[in-house]
């Protein structure tokens, strides 16, 4: 008989009622009036949260702190790059690793990685974009590490851009595909070339049965930190514009890939909603000398003091636009509130403050839970 837990109530809704004429013969009738008492109040449960999850909002709530968390110890993690190993690299504060995520109307199941395997045995997963994506792949490989360590690092062809590892006991291959902007930079005469048109790169993408994309921190790079030397909108080369704008464009080529490409009946995407960073304290009403540095708790409550984040706002409508299903990640908010949640300068890169990233264990993990109630849900 598999016990009936936290962890596994979400998972075995379809099964409850199937659980029980396999139980043995309980000795006493009391016991088994009992046990029929235990068994309906957990379908019940089960039932609560089916119904509460078609309509509630797994991005509005607050952060709890729950002595439970983290999910899994960065030490033993094989994969974890050093920028984003904040205890490896000297973080004296560890309350960050315990909030969860609680949303206002209803629970979240807890992070299963062994069901997570389990549910893309003998599949693809891939992560696109900049390095948010970079930092929500690293979370997931350390999740599904510590469920299964047996996994070994996996070729990648002639693709310099991406990364992959696949856990052996389940043949599920979790890969990142690095590609800042979504659409392409080519080299031509002129010099590099941002098309705002072109995704050549999305044959690479297809291959993945589940496909998580992002882009948008690399839209406001400038001088020597800008990897292109020349934007192309439609038939117009442009020296610069407005970033705001181009980006908007960007993810809309995009989604005219996704509706012209992807088969939903073999690929499910999501989309990572716009990341924040902490680096300006007038970003949320205290000093401008303050950034993330020295922040060890969260904002309370359910709201950011600073607003919301005006690309938000381009990536829902777009999103809008798409004929084929497509998840959003919706973490920008819950992500407001955590300005204890970055490296800092505890990311074994000397001389460099990151208040864009996020410490693994920490968000990231979160988001990855949230992606994994939606699609156990």
């Amino acid at each position: 008989m598999k016990m009936i837990t936290e962890n596994n109530l979400f998972l075995i809704q379809n099964q409850a009622i199937l659980l029980i004429p396999s139980l043995p013969p309980l000795s006493s009738s009391s016991s088994q009036m009992g046990f029929k008492a235990l068994i309906s109040l957990a379908f019940l449960a089960l039932l609560s949260f089916h119904v509460n999850s078609q309509s509630c909002n797994l991005y509005e709530g607050s952060w709890i702190f729950d002595e439970s968390f983290p999910l899994y110890n960065s030490s033993i993690c094989p994969h974890l790059r050093r920028e984003f190993d904040c205890q490896k690299y000297g973080r004296p504060d560890k309350n960050y690793l315990n909030y969860r995520w609680q949303p206002s109307s209803c629970n979240i199941p807890r992070f299963d990685g062994k069901e997570f395997l389990r549910m893309w045995s003998n599949k693809k997963i891939m992560f696109v974009g900049d390095s948010l994506s970079l930092n929500q792949w690293q979370s997931l490989l350390c999740m599904l590490h510590s469920a299964a360590p047996n996994s070994i690092k996996t070729p990648s062809g002639d693709t310099v851009a991406i990364s992959s590892i696949t856990f052996e006991d389940y043949n599920v291959t979790v890969m990142y595909y690095r590609t800042p902007f979504l659409v392409d930079i080519i080299t031509e005469n002129e010099g590099r070339v941002l098309n705002l048109d072109s995704i050549q790169a999305g044959k690479q993408w297809l291959q993945a049965n589940l496909l998580i994309f992002n882009t948008w921190h690399w839209w406001l790079r400038s001088g020597q930190y800008q990897p292109w030397d020349f934007i192309q909108d439609g038939n117009k080369m442009l020296k610069d514009m407005d970033r705001t704008v181009a980006f908007s464009k960007a993810l809309t080529t995009w989604a005219k890939w996704v509706d012209s490409s992807v088969n939903p009946n073999t690929t499910k995407i999501f989309y990572q909603g716009v990341s924040p960073s902490h680096y300006h304290g007038s970003d949320w009403n205290e000093s401008s000398t303050k950034s993330c540095a020295g922040e060890t708790e969260p904002f309370m409550g359910s709201r950011y003091p600073g607003g919301p984040i005006p690309q938000e706002d381009i990536v829902k409508s777009i999103l809008k636009t798409i004929s084929k299903p497509v998840s959003l990640l919706d973490i920008t908010s819950l992500s407001q509130l955590r300005k204890d949640a970055h490296p800092s300068s505890y990311n074994g890169i000397h001389l460099r403050l990151d208040c864009s990233h996020w410490c693994v264990p920490g968000l990231p993990d979160v988001w990855n839970s949230l992606m994994y109630a939606t699609l156990v849900s």
